[in-house]
């Protein structure tokens, strides 16, 4: 079983959401929001990042770059599944990103000067229409403090979203992204793999122009390089926790063929079932 990171699903909704509505008193007015856990994260193999969580990330998973795209995303597993949600909980002690952490809240493009509005996921089964359960999302025809602090969480998410475009960018420019899989057996006798995503090639990385050098290290793109490189040790403790067989994880370049067709379609994710 292969998996290709994606941060959009085939209808081309974002990761997690499966009907974004910009939130609004007229339309919203009555609605409140459940408690609730992560178990909505517990099939997805990745995550997206922003630059400010990549040091964090790096201690935890496997931090690589979506095809095309450039947008770093942490490794959750390398089939349908995440190792680090159980019973709706995130392990204790992991990082869990800022992705996971605001939903079902977001952002959504608009034609208004700021170009983006808070959004609700009205899908997500957190969200009640009226009632008495949960926690209003307006009182008294003004935003509560739920719904303010969701949209000071969701602009701050929105600047850092800008930087880490910004850095992809860089990346590509310069040329230092490559393609990459990484494939294992299970204990099992399974077979799977993660494709679709990129690595920073160290070797292109250490030759970067002397000028290049201090723009980066100024910017803090240096050490953002050094944490994903160091961070991809990390899949071998990803396989230990999916019960790998014995025997060295493989994370290699994919053949030509492959590294074009991954380059095509972008970055995936796993199709719903």
């Amino acid at each position: 079983m292969t998996n290709q990171p994606e941060t959009r699903d085939g209808e081309g909704l974002a990761l997690f959401y499966r009907d974004p509505q910009p939130l609004s008193l007229a339309l919203h007015g009555d609605w409140r929001l459940k408690d609730g856990d992560l178990a909505f994260a517990a099939d997805t193999p990745f995550a997206p990042i922003v630059v400010g969580e990549l040091m964090a990330a790096s201690a935890d998973y496997p931090v690589l770059f979506a095809s095309e795209t450039a947008q770093p995303i942490v490794a959750l597993s390398l089939e349908r599944s995440n190792l680090f949600v159980a019973d709706g909980a995130w392990e204790a002690g992991a990082y869990v990103p800022a992705y996971v952490r605001r939903y079902p809240f977001g952002f959504i493009s608009t034609i208004n000067p700021e170009g983006f509005a808070l959004a609700i996921d009205a899908g997500s089964e957190r969200v009640a229409r009226g009632g008495e359960e949960g926690a209003p999302l307006f009182e008294n025809g003004a935003p509560t403090d739920l719904t303010r602090q969701a949209l000071s969480f969701c602009d701050a998410f929105q600047r850092e979203a800008a930087a880490t475009q910004a850095f992809g960018a860089a990346l590509k420019a310069q040329g230092l992204l490559i393609d990459q899989r990484a494939d294992a057996t299970l204990s099992d006798g399974r077979k799977v793999g993660l494709d679709g995503f990129q690595v920073v090639d160290a070797e292109r990385f250490a030759q970067l122009a002397d000028a290049v050098v201090v723009e980066w290290h100024r910017k803090g793109w240096l050490a953002l390089v050094h944490f994903h490189l160091a961070s991809l040790d990390r899949f071998r403790a990803l396989l230990d926790r999916a019960g790998r067989a014995p025997g060295p994880a493989e994370v290699s370049k994919p053949s030509s063929d492959a590294g074009k067709s991954a380059g095509k379609s972008g970055p995936r994710s796993p199709k719903k079932d």
